[in-house]
């Protein structure tokens, strides 16, 4: 994973190619890419297309990637955790969010 400077860039001056549309709600040229690293993952793998995924692994590396999946990121939508198993090669029941989503049975009314 890249170390991290205060204006938003790693310490080589490098950031990832992201498109600030996946990040309209941020100040995306002040992103603390190491920082939050938590949530710019989730938010590209939740909103964001194959590309960015490829975007995401290459600029924090496919293992750091592998283990918010599966240790940190706590919801994905259903239509999402598919195509995350299938990308990243991780069974759904390895993933966080999806252990959380059976401890955690919809209520009926």
């Amino acid at each position: 994973m890249a170390s991290i400077k205060n204006n938003g860039q790693s310490a080589n001056g490098q950031k990832p190619n992201l498109p600030k549309r996946l990040f309209w709600d941020w100040n995306y040229d002040k992103i603390d890419w190491d920082k939050h690293y938590l949530a710019v993952i989730d938010r590209v793998i939740e909103r964001g297309n194959r590309e960015e995924w490829n975007e995401v692994v290459h600029f924090y590396g496919s293992n750091h990637v592998n283990d918010v999946l599966k240790k940190e990121i706590k919801y994905l939508p259903d239509y999402v955790i598919g195509d995350v198993c299938i990308y990243f090669k991780i069974k759904k029941e390895d993933l966080a969010c999806y252990a959380r989503k059976q401890s955690m049975p919809g209520r009926w009314i």
